[in-house]
């Protein structure tokens, strides 16, 4: 047994020692790479941006195994970086053919926008708008030039959500669905415990997905210098081949990806002109005597540290330590005189949700002014963490809103005894300690007591609410009840300040800190992303769990006759009272 631990004590030295020397190997040739580099001309080169990946918000830091996902934040912060440098002549994308997230869209289409006002161009080339969604071509709509292949169509025709509705097999199962709900907009309980649409889940659902096509369709007819009517038109009338399509002044061009690179070369002038991936340019560096903190946060609100996705698990996640954390670095870093709070959150956690509004309050009340900028979404606990901000910016595209709160359980006392499974439970103490029993359902005090814990949840948030945002309390009351709007909607009911996207945020920082609008500041990510090393040793001290943890749950997930339950259960956690309901948009 002793030669067994020395034997993988010196495994785990020895893969340890591999990193150390592959990171030594890799800063050797990065520093040969920059001798090399001192005095050479920079190349010119053309940008490219292939939307055909997926994108998260905001950046995660370095990865340990292999490249990080590319980032809608930094993508725009290279753009601005780009639209300043003499040796970009132009960006040149791969668009995508398939849909992706409609405020994502929209803050690239802004950030080309804003790199267009440097006089250079961007060429966009789809093989196909395959999908109906308008968001893949709103995303490249600002384009000097959109190609598409000639032996593909064009099919975007608008917008769909679909929600599943267990209702019906809860019935078939005996499960007996017991939420509350505050309150009649809070729809994510609708699923469980509804077959179908209810009046109030149809009619806040077709408001926001109606906001966002007429806000796409608005932009988009600017872009093609069209009337909003004639884009609808063509709307209306799809699917239409690439020659249709371009006969509709969708699009401009037809060829190949190949011809498409060889018509942005001529255009430059030079045959020798660099593609180069906007992922290796990067977003470069900031500089200046005053420092604007970023704070990002996004997606589930949970207790603890973010998780930034790994091969162990993917998923990416706002901690309550890690975000609360980065609010009080800044507020120790004399140089820092704003913070802007990126949020792309549905909500999560009650408990981690107060814990990062009271750390962003601490910050706030040491003079520090908090901006929001609102991503792909800040709804529910995403909303709850900006509430006291001094300023909320958000995309007109960006989901937010559904102050509410829900909760509750699925008793599967009736599924058991189907199949003849028995659970017997004894209690000491007081009744509510069975509260939380999968099998047996609520008793008539422990329902009142529980949907007086969420009562209370619900009154805090409203109140946090109506405080930041200088609100009579029934106002808040009046467009809470848990309804999803998109940013423009929530602009006109003053949940938000100012429409924009991250860059617009930076500059409202500025003006809260008094800083010049054409002043250099450095942008500083709080709290300070994790190294390759640090990563290894979270590898060594925490996988083998997270392995067998991830491995468990995707043999559970692969059971056909428990997927509809395993979902119902996993949206129905305790601690997750605060999580907003949002369909996927296509």
């Amino acid at each position: 047994m002793r030669q067994f631990f020395i034997t993988m004590a010196g495994t785990i030295a020895g893969i340890f020692g591999f990193f150390v020397l592959l990171i030594l190997i890799f800063m050797f040739f990065g520093i040969l790479g920059a001798l090399s580099a001192i005095g050479e001309k920079t190349p010119d080169k053309i940008l490219t941006l292939d939307l055909r990946q997926p994108m998260i918000d905001h950046s995660v830091g370095e990865s340990l195994f292999g490249d990080s996902p590319n980032s809608v934040v930094d993508t725009v912060y290279a753009l601005n970086r780009a639209k300043k440098d003499d040796s970009v002549k132009g960006v040149f994308i791969r668009a995508e053919s398939f849909g992706m997230a409609p405020a994502s869209a929209e803050e690239l289409r802004l950030a080309l926008l804003d790199f267009k006002t440097s006089g250079k161009f961007v060429i966009a080339h789809a093989q196909g708008f395959e999908s109906t969604s308008l968001m893949s071509y709103q995303a490249v709509s600002a384009a000097d030039e959109i190609w598409i292949q000639d032996t593909t169509g064009f099919a975007v025709s608008g917008m769909r959500s679909e929600t599943e509705f267990y209702g019906g097999v809860m019935e078939k199962l005996d499960a007996d669905p017991e939420f509350f709900q505050f309150h009649e907009y809070k729809n994510a309980v609708n699923s469980y415990t509804q077959k179908d649409f209810t009046d109030a889940h149809r009619e806040a659902t077709t408001s926001y997905l109606t906001s966002i096509y007429e806000n796409a369709v608005s932009q988009i007819a600017a872009d093609r210098e069209m009337t909003a009517p004639a884009i609808k038109q063509v709307l209306m009338a799809a699917p239409h081949s690439a020659e249709d399509a371009l006969a509709a002044g969708m699009v401009d061009k037809l060829g190949h990806i190949e011809t498409a690179k060889d018509y942005v070369r001529k255009k430059t002038g030079n045959d020798k002109i660099v593609f180069t991936d906007i992922a290796t340019y990067g977003p470069g560096t900031t500089s200046g005597a005053n420092t604007i903190a970023f704070v990002g946060g996004q997606g589930t609100v949970l207790p603890g540290q973010s998780s930034g996705g790994s091969i162990f698990s993917p998923n990416i996640s706002m901690g309550g330590d890690t975000v609360a954390a980065g609010f009080d670095a800044a507020l120790k870093d004399k140089k820092v005189k704003a913070i802007v709070f990126r949020v792309s959150s549905p909500g999560g956690s009650p408990a981690a949700s107060d814990q990062i509004l009271a750390a962003a309050d601490r910050a706030k009340e040491a003079g520090k002014p908090i901006v929001i900028s609102m991503g792909q979404y800040a709804a529910s606990g995403g909303y709850y963490v900006a509430a006291h901000a001094d300023h909320i910016v958000a995309l007109p595209q960006t989901i937010t809103g559904s102050i509410g709160v829900f909760g509750g359980k699925i008793a599967l006392e009736g599924t058991f005894a189907k199949v003849g499974y028995n659970i017997e439970g004894i209690t000491v103490g007081g009744e509510y300690a069975g509260a939380y029993s999968a099998d047996a359902p609520f008793t008539p005090s422990q329902a009142e007591a529980y949907r007086g814990q969420l009562q209370d949840i619900y009154d805090d948030f409203t109140l946090r609410v109506a405080n930041g945002r200088d609100m009579p309390l029934e106002r808040v009351k009046e467009i809470a009840k848990g309804r999803v709007w998109t940013g423009a909607q929530a602009k006109e009911i003053g949940l938000v300040d100012e429409l924009g996207g991250i860059m617009t945020a930076i500059d409202a920082a500025k003006r809260l800190a008094e800083i010049d609008a054409d002043e250099d500041v450095r942008i500083k990510i709080f709290p300070r992303q994790k190294t390759i090393e640090e990563q290894i040793n979270d590898l060594f001290t925490g996988s083998a769990q997270m392995a067998q943890d991830i491995q468990t749950l995707k043999e559970i997930a692969t059971l056909p006759e428990v997927k509809a339950a395993l979902k119902a259960r996993n949206s129905a956690r305790f601690g997750q009272e605060m999580k907003a309901d949002i369909p996927e948009v296509k």
